[in-house]
């Protein structure tokens, strides 16, 4: 193995080595409560430790019963089916996309008017950056609960809690690209008389769309934490996070991790996405890293 193959696969096996280790430690409390109970006082390790990582409903469920319950609710499932991790993972990347879309758009207008506007610069960032201490756990409901009195309810609700977590990201990113070409480069805009609108399109935004890229990654990231948390308060029937309530009410662990895996899959997803289309973006630019 060379490059970068050896390194990630020595740290995934450490993960997962961890992760079994974790997984005996925390659960045999209770798998030796349960052999005591059975009269079983001598029991040989190598049962004890297989018996630890079989449990139904385990502290911390093993890697091997994490994707099993992912084959069988993804391969083995219909699409269609409220059993179907697939159809959950549906429902919340809709609600991210749109929330995505929007906080993207939210946050390259901010970024233009407080580049171009002192006035803006001075009274809008303070509150850009204000708006991210407030924790989305108790906006989210207040949030929710507006919408839903003024009849907007369904997907509209959970993309508006994805589009406050994705705006902050992408509002900062743009400012800093809109703001990053060299003062050389900005006098001889001036020279050339040109207009503040030929100086966005032919000097700033091109410089700005890097970081764009970038911040659209986090965004990206950010807004189906958003989607998760917006299911949440509504106690939603469908979506990854009514997989997590579902799984927390009945003690389903398992069902639980294999939720919180597919959301990793699916941000890490999305997030390659969005670096494929900055690679083929920036070839065209003649920008290639």
């Amino acid at each position: 193995m060379s490059g970068t193959t050896g390194p990630v696969a020595v740290v995934v096996l450490a993960i997962f080595a961890i992760w079994y280790v974790a997984a005996v430690g925390l659960n045999a409390p209770f798998q030796q409560e349960l052999f005591e109970r059975a009269g079983r006082a001598d029991v040989p390790m190598n049962e004890f430790v297989a018996a630890t990582l079989a449990q139904d409903r385990p502290v911390l469920p093993a890697p091997h019963q994490v994707f099993i319950e992912i084959y069988e609710t993804t391969v083995e499932k219909n699409i269609t089916s409220k059993r179907s991790l697939i159809y959950h993972s549906g429902i919340t990347l809709s609600s991210t996309l749109l929330g995505f879309l929007l906080g993207t758009a939210l946050g390259i207008l901010l970024a233009v008017g407080i580049v171009h506007s002192r006035v803006l610069d001075k009274s809008l960032m303070p509150w850009v950056i204000t708006s991210q201490t407030i924790p989305i756990l108790a906006i989210a409901p207040m949030i929710i609960v507006v919408l839903n009195a003024v009849g907007i309810s369904g997907l509209l609700p959970k993309a508006m809690i994805s589009t406050y977590l994705a705006f902050f990201p992408v509002t900062v990113g743009m400012v800093k690209g809109l703001r990053s070409p060299d003062i050389i480069h900005m006098d001889l805009m001036h020279t050339y008389s040109a207009t503040r609108l030929q100086t966005f399109l032919k000097l700033r935004l091109p410089y700005a769309v890097p970081y764009l890229f970038t911040s659209m990654k986090i965004g990206m990231a950010a807004s189906l934490v958003g989607a998760i948390v917006g299911e949440l308060p509504t106690g939603a029937v469908a979506g990854l996070g009514a997989r997590l309530l579902a799984g927390s009410y009945y003690g389903q662990t398992v069902q639980i991790w294999s939720a919180l895996l597919m959301a990793a899959f699916l941000a890490g997803s999305l997030v390659a996405l969005i670096g494929v289309m900055e690679k083929i973006t920036l070839k065209r630019m003649g920008m290639a890293r």
